[in-house]
Order: structure tokens, then sequence, then C-alpha cells
């Protein structure tokens, strides 16, 4: 017998695969396409146990999906663009560019070694000019359409990176890359106007079917529509109007105070020559060392101070003091709140903390709170008090009528609004998409002309990791002339945020090496939407979020069929070891390759895929690894012994003897297990342990007094093409020595046979008072009577009943019967 020689076998079947193109994709009108994709990969020069997993999952589903003859579309790239290249050149002198194309060179010879199935004709990557000369093309149809626009605001400003984080970036008030405290700080920087696709994305969610519930939730969520009302209160000394948002017009007379978001605009004019002027800017400089995320903690002790100034209710004219206060943030509503402490838990132990009043302005008819003493805040449902002409209506009518006074007296209106805030897309870093757009003093921003795109990234420039963009000490680059007016003008210097490249590359795949237009519609068209989509759940918001709001946009100008990106989501659980997730840092790291070397990449794939159901976190484990590979080991063992006597066989399914009849049924029962578990749940665990149970069936049957060479060859063909999507290389290699030509990958896949499930004998169990006695063997398909009637004559229930009396039987045709008795 020939050993299982892992090494040569997968290098064999990875260079045939390779030279013959086996993957390679194109359109096929008439068939039935399917789309598979896996969230692409930035090219660190490393795969974890994380990509080995995501991408075996997409990879079987890919195998299975083809062998049932679908034209499926599977491609791989690198998302290439980010922070780490350029930290890479600052500390090991190299630049951004060489160090990541020697990581994608690396990365792709290690997805190989998996033996994915892709399409590498297809390959892109984010940094490559053909990319991002695209990435450039759409940014200027935002610009074109009025979502692209460029505004002075307060960013997270990392001072060692010198570069603005989103707040997700930020941890424990920290740059989660570097560390450093992050503070705040006044740019100008570009935004994409997502808030003008804030109500789609959200009515929409409800389409995605195929999508996790999890996921759905958190993009509601970040979405966040609100109801309510928009109020305008003057300030006393004061030329504006104070406008805020309200879910709550009910509650209006409950406001003691306001506050501002120390953001605020009016701040600054409001305290301006005042005696309250230093103390207040001394509290602005504290707070702009925190987060909007740690201003927003529950957990947060409200901090404020009162500005010398006070704002009048436009409702019953009553002054209230106004403060300026750590948990109101200008990125939400109109950054000004009124404060309602009875019914607000933040208002509540503000107001607490620095004794300002509190009106409730609901009775809940609740004998448990009382609202002249209150210990803490209280949901505001019931009947109106303290409200005016208002008292006595319940709160939903309370609502529409406050609403409709302040409409009615020009001082406030109905109004919607979204937490959703426009995404900042300025990076002030080298290594990122640079933005295509000029300025020139006599005609402002300009997008470049599309004929001179893509503007590429310049050589000349110097990394030090200090000061503004790298691309500012590229004269090449600044200096430029106007696409307008032909005048001097100079170049946009931010490039973009990274997530900007991720949210359309689904659709270059299409096709992906056009570079006379973004993609041919047709082929676009043919493939979109992505029929199945595998990540980490940790893209539930950004990534996600981003994809679909650029899928409608490309869908509302004509270069998208579909609207929506994802018809289905798999978001697969992390990989463990000694109970947590795998880090350098905690030095429980387990490497690709050092398992492909040990065991082979069959090997890597088995144990990754049958150790945990995909969506839910997997546990490492040595002996998990071990058991896989002695698998394998036992299969190609079997295949190989057997071959002898199979070579000359011509397989059937025909089954004789009983013997034949139990090989027959787990042999249909698996490919029907295998089947449902692949094709329709993504259940590659327990697919793979009815695999297992079939190999031990195999085993069983051949040492069988007479076998039937023809049903035998048939179990072994049918285990090595439902084994072969798991374990492609093994499998290729035992297709090939049973006589067979071509590959595995281009058979069909095994139907089963829904009459070999019907079993001539079934087990039951026999109970007694519910508790398991014995089991025995009886014909399939009894009735309630004749499944009693035979298990009553059975001389051991005969023995078990001795001295008992019955009290009942009951029979479950198939299953058991339980006889109670006393």
């Amino acid at each position: 017998m020939e050993r299982y020689d892992f090494g040569e076998i997968e290098a064999k079947w990875q260079k045939h695969w390779e030279d013959s193109k086996l993957f390679k994709t194109t359109e096929e009108e008439g068939k039935k396409k399917y789309y598979l994709l896996e969230m692409f990969p930035y090219p660190s020069g490393k795969l974890h146990m994380g990509h080995v997993r995501n991408y075996s999952i997409g990879d079987v589903a890919t195998r299975y999906l083809k062998m049932n003859g679908y034209n499926v579309l599977h491609p791989m790239g690198w998302d290439s663009f980010g922070l780490p290249a350029e930290n890479a050149a600052i500390k090991h002198g190299i630049h951004p560019n060489v160090w990541t194309w020697e990581n994608i060179a690396e990365m792709r010879n290690q997805l190989k070694q998996l033996g994915l199935s892709y399409d590498w004709d297809r390959e892109v990557a984010t940094c490559h000019p053909d990319y991002y000369k695209w990435m450039q093309w759409i940014f200027i149809q935002f610009f074109e359409k009025g979502l692209a626009y460029k505004k002075k605001n307060p960013v997270n400003w990392c001072p060692s990176c010198q570069t603005v984080l989103a707040n997700e970036q930020v941890v424990d008030g920290a740059c989660e890359r570097c560390s450093t405290p992050v503070g705040k700080k006044d740019l100008d920087q570009w935004y994409l106007k997502i808030t003008d696709y804030a109500d789609r994305l959200l009515t929409d969610i409800d389409r995605l079917e195929g999508w996790p519930n999890k996921v759905k939730v958190m993009q509601k969520n970040w979405i966040g529509k609100s109801v309510g009302g928009e109020v305008d209160f003057t300030i006393e000394g004061f030329d504006k109007t104070l406008k805020i948002f309200t879910t709550r017009p009910d509650t209006l007379f409950g406001v003691t105070y306001m506050v501002l978001a120390p953001e605020h605009p009016y701040v600054k004019e409001l305290i301006a020559g005042t005696e309250y002027e230093a103390a207040v800017n001394e509290f602005l400089n504290k707070l702009q060392y925190m987060t909007d995320i740690e201003r927003t903690a529950t957990t947060l002790e409200k901090d404020g101070i009162f500005i010398g100034r006070y704002a009048v209710n436009p409702l019953n004219g009553k002054k209230v003091p106004v403060y300026i206060a750590n948990y109101v943030l200008m990125d939400y509503g109109t950054g000004a709140i009124m404060a309602v402490p009875a019914h607000d838990q933040r208002d509540f132990d503000f107001a607490k903390k620095y004794n300002l009043d509190i009106i409730p302005v609901v009775d809940p008819k609740n004998p448990e709170i009382d609202i002249n003493n209150l210990k803490e805040a209280f949901e505001a449902d019931g009947t109106m008090i303290n409200s005016g002409q208002f008292d006595g209506m319940d709160v939903e009518t309370a609502k529409e009528q406050i609403v409709a006074f302040l409409e009615e007296k020009n001082i406030g209106t109905k109004s919607v609004n979204f937490r959703l805030r426009d995404w900042l897309i300025s990076r002030q870093r080298y290594w990122g998409c640079p933005i295509p757009m000029v300025w020139c003093d006599h005609c402002g921003w300009v997008p470049e002309k599309m004929e001179n795109l893509p503007v590429l990234l310049p050589t000349d420039v110097v990394f030090t990791g200090k000061g503004e963009s790298p691309l500012t000490t590229s004269p090449t680059f600044m200096d430029t002339t106007c696409p307008k007016c032909g005048g001097k003008a100079t170049r946009e210097t931010d490039t973009m945020d990274t997530f900007l490249d991720s949210s359309w590359y689904f659709l270059k795949y299409t096709d992906a090496k056009n570079m006379e237009r973004i993609w041919d519609q047709k082929k676009a068209d043919y493939w979109m939407p992505v029929d199945q989509y595998i990540g980490g759940v940790e893209h539930a918001i950004l990534h996600l979020l981003y994809a679909r709001f650029f899928t409608k946009f490309l869908y509302d100008i004509g270069f998208s069929a579909a609207d929506e990106p994802f018809t289905n989501l798999l978001t697969q659980g992390m990989v463990l070891k000694d109970g947590t997730k795998m880090s350098k840092s905690k030095g429980n790291v387990v490497s690709p390759e050092e398992i492909i070397s040990k065991y082979g990449a069959d090997t890597a794939r088995l144990f990754i895929l049958f150790a945990s159901p995909p969506e839910k976190e997997l546990e490492w484990s040595d002996a998990g690894v071990e058991g896989s590979y002695r698998f394998l080991n036992r299969v190609h063992r079997l295949v190989f012994e057997l071959n002898d006597k199979l070579k000359d066989v011509t397989a059937s399914r025909q089954a004789v003897s009983a013997e034949d009849k139990k090989l027959n049924y787990a042999m249909n029962a698996t490919i029907k297990k295998v089947s449902e578990d692949v094709g329709g749940r993504f259940n590659f665990n327990t697919a793979i342990s009815s695999i297992m149970e079939l190999v031990n069936e195999i085993y069983r049957y051949k040492e069988t007094e007479t076998l039937n060479l023809g049903l035998l060859k048939a179990a072994v063909e049918n285990l090595i093409l439902i084994l072969s999507p798991f374990t492609p290389h093994i499998c290729e290699e035992m297709w090939e020595f049973t006589g067979h030509s071509g590959t595995v990958y281009l058979e069909n896949w095994p139907e089963y046979d829904e009459a070999a499930l019907v079993k001539d004998a079934v087990e039951i169990v026999i109970q007694f008072n519910g508790k398991l006695k014995d089991k025995i063997e009886v014909p399939n398909g009894l009735s309630k009577e004749q499944l009693q009637e035979t298990v009553m004559d059975s001389d051991k229930v005969k023995a078990l009943l001795a001295g008992k009396e019955i009290v009942k039987i009951v029979a479950v045709p198939n299953k058991l019967i339980n006889i109670v008795v006393k």
C-alpha cells in the first residue's frame, strides 16, 4: 500500500489545478450562477487560523456548488492600502509599495497551499493603480452628485500616527494601533453624505432575509432613526436661536436646564468677554482628550459647567440655565439638548450633582413612584401633569398636540433624526488612494479630469511618521494646474479611508481586468448580487454598511443592477486557543504553515471545519488535528487496500443481502446528510461526522463473508466525491488511483436514492416507566398495535413484567415503546 504522502500529493494537484486553470470562471448565459465571496484580507504577510477557517468554509461551498452544476464565481484579492505598510516604511526604511507586494506574494502562495479554488485571473489589489483609478472615479461621481463635500470639524486625532481616527479606532482613550492618548483637532475633512441614504439603508435591512439577525439589529441601532420634534429656544441677550431635537416633545414643560455640546459653535460666542470665559475654556481643554465613546458611556460621571447664560422655554416662558457637559455630542441631533431630569437618568444625575430643579410632567399612576420625591428618573408614560393646557392628556396624544402647537406658533416642527453621521473619509497618510481633487484659488475645489486618472501616489516622499501627510513633501505631486481654468493649483494631500476601497471590490471582481470602464455592465449584471458573503461579525457595522451604501449609490447612477450587495451573509466565529483569541501578544498563536508542513493542508481544512459549526467560536485542539490526520490516513488506507479488488468492477447500487442493505443505507443516508448540511445549512461539522460514520460502515462491510463488489465500489467512489470539497488534494489522488481520468472537481455530485433509506428492520427502544430497559429489532412500519404485540411477546419483556401491574402502554411506531407499571 502506498503511504499517504500529503506533501507530494498536495504539491502535485496544486500544480495541476494552476497549469490547467481549473478554477477560471466565465459568464455562461442560461447556466445558474452563484457568486460566493469571502472578505478579502489585508496583506500582513502571514495567514492566521481565522483566515484558514474563513476561506475553507467558502471553498467547501464553492466545490459543492460546482459539482451541483452551478457556474460559480469565487475570486480573491487584497485590501492592501493602510497604515501598517506606512508604519513599516518608517520603522524599516522600506517603501510601502515594496512591503505590500512582498506580503501579497507570500500570502497568495499560502492560499494556494491550502488548495483554495480561486479564480486568480480576477485578482485585485486596492493599492494597484488599475484599481484605485476607479476608486477615484467613484469619488468624483459622489462629488458631482453633491454627496462628497469638505468641511471643518473637530476630529479624533492621534498625535503619534498623525492621522484622524474613527471613534471605533479609539480604545480606552488611546489610538488602537500605537496606544498614544487621542485628542481633538479641528481639520478640514472630506465627507460622504451617507446620511442621505440613512432611511433606505434602514428600511431595506428588512429585505436581508439571509443575514444573521444580530447583524441586522446592529445596523439598525447604528443608523438609529428617531422620530420627534425640533424646537427653537431663545437665549437671553443673544440674537441666534438655539435649535434642539427631542423624541419627547411631551416633556417640554419639564425642562429645567439646557446643555450644549462642548464643540457647539455657539459656545465661544456665548462666553466671549464674560467672567465665565476662562473657566469654560479650561473645561473645554480637558474634554478634548475624551473620545465620543467615552463621553456617551453609561458609567461616565456626568460633568459640566454653567456658561452664564439662560435659555427661554418657548411653551411657558421659563428661564433655564445653559451648561456645557461631557455627555452631549455635537454629532447627534443639533448638538444641544433640553434636559428633563425627572424622565432621563443622565439628566437626573446631572441635576442632582449641580442642584438643579427636577419637575415631573407625567403621572405614571404607579404607587411605587413618589413623583414629589424622586430617587431616580422614571419613564414618562402616563398622564400629563405640570404641563399647562396639556394636563390630563395621555402621553401619545400630548406629543401630537404639542408638536402641532409648536408648528402653529412657528417655534418648532415635527422631525426625524438619525444617529448615523456623514462618513469622514479623509486620512493624513500616504499609503491610501489619493483624493482626486484640486484646489484652485479661482475655481475652488475641482475634480481631476477623467482622462487624467489615476492620480498616482508619488514616489518622492519622506516618511517620518510626524507632521502632515507625507504627500505634502512631494513637490511633483502638490503642484498642478486647475482642470477647469488651467491656472496654478494644488492637489488634495489627504488620502481616502481604506473602507472606501472595500466598499465595492465585489463589483470589480465581475470584470476585474477591464481598464477602459469600471466594468462591463452585462458582466456585473450577470454575477451580482453576491449570493453568499462570508466574514467576521466585527465588520457588521462599518464595512457591511458602507458596502450597502456604495451599492445603492452605484445602482442610482446606473452602474449596478443590484441595490443590495449580499443576499446571504455568514459571520464565522473566532478561532480560540486556551479560551482566548489567538494573538502574538498572548503567545497562543498556531501557525497555518506549521500545521500544513506537519500534517498537510487537507488535515488543516478538515479539522477547522469539523471542530465547530462555522458561526460558533472554535477552540483549537492539537488532539483534534491529530484525529483529523488519522482519519485521512484511514480513508487513504481503505481506498488503496480495496483498489485491487475493485479496479475491474463496475459500480452498482444493487443491494441483495441484509449486509448489502446496511451499506447501501449508510451510503445514501450520508449523501443526503452531506447534501443538506453543505448545500442548505453550512453545517460542515455534522456533514463530516456523517462521512466518518460511512467510513466506519465500509470498514465493517469489507470484512463480511460475501462482498457485493459493485456496491462496495459505489460506496468508495461516493465517499471520495462527498469528501472532496473538504479535503480536495487527497480526494483527487484517490480518484485518479481508482482509475478515473480528469478531476473530481468537475464530477457531478452524487444523488441519493430515497428507496434505499427505507429500512427492512428498525431498532426499537423499550422503556419501563420512562427508563431504558432493552432494544430490539422489529420489522419496519409496524402499527402501534403490531409493535405492542411484538414487544409484549418478547421473553425479556415478559420477565421484566413478572409481578408488576401494567398501568398503560405508549407505543411510538419505529421509535419506542414505554410500559408504565406499578
